[in-house]
């Protein structure tokens, strides 16, 4: 469980609220809100939580504010704007600078294989690059094994807009435990439903209807704006269910 504290812009942190790891091997990793200067300054660069994972040996801000900035492994849902000789440009957030997919960054693509994507068509990509001084780039297979392991396109469906912290909550291992949300699994028991969640705050469901879609897609939201507890979200899903 990831520890937390409030944090403004500009601070530095001190050695003394890094995490320690429980492996020496294992580096610190800087999420989101953090700024590296060499050799050891780290600086806040947005208000919100400070959150300190010392399992994982993992630091970062959580702000449900303001707009995604792309880091390095996230996975994001994104939509093809345009395409060029090898690459499709896709947008991850609005009125920001295109993420760069290559055409043969899927599973097992060729020249003759690889997906044909239009313009408006939806992506479940993971950042392979990420800096402020070059778009961002993304695939959707993993360099290391050429598998997709889940990525590539998202057809049908609908996406919902989600806050930042609650798009970091879902992507949890452990939901329940670690996020405080059950809703996913309550309404699981009742429907059928397949969900991506991108960092960048977008959520894709496809459900078995429009109805059943737009459950999902609306008992996501509700906890989110309203900060709904476990037993609140319960309540919620019954409330929900009751209407299909």
């Amino acid at each position: 469980m990831a520890s937390q504290s409030l944090v403004m812009p500009g601070e530095v942190l001190s050695e003394d609220v890094l995490p320690v790891p429980q492996k020496s091997s294992l580096p610190l990793k800087l999420g989101p809100g953090l700024r590296h200067t060499p050799p050891s300054t780290i600086t806040n660069t947005v208000a919100g939580l400070l959150c300190i994972d010392r399992k994982k040996n993992a630091i970062w801000v959580e702000n449900n504010s303001g707009r995604y900035l792309p880091q390095t492994n996230d996975v994001v849902i994104a939509t093809v704007h345009h395409s060029s000789t090898d690459w499709y440009h896709c947008s991850i957030t609005p009125h920001t600078t295109f993420a760069q997919l290559p055409q043969l960054a899927f599973e097992g693509a060729t020249k003759k294989t690889r997906p044909q994507l239009s313009s408006g068509s939806l992506i479940y990509a993971r950042v392979t690059a990420a800096s402020k001084h070059l778009d961002p780039e993304i695939a959707c297979y993993n360099p290391s094994t050429g598998k997709g392991e889940g990525l590539g396109e998202l057809k049908g469906g609908m996406i919902f807009d989600v806050s930042l912290g609650m798009a970091r909550r879902l992507l949890l291992n452990k939901q329940r435990e670690e996020g405080k949300l059950v809703m996913l699994e309550d309404i699981a028991e009742q429907v059928a439903f397949e969900i991506a969640v991108g960092r960048n705050g977008k959520v894709w469901v496809k459900a078995d209807g429009v109805k059943e879609t737009l459950l999902v897609g609306n008992a996501l939201q509700c906890t989110d704006k309203e900060g709904l507890d476990i037993d609140e979200q319960r309540k919620l899903v019954k409330k929900l269910l009751r209407q299909i």
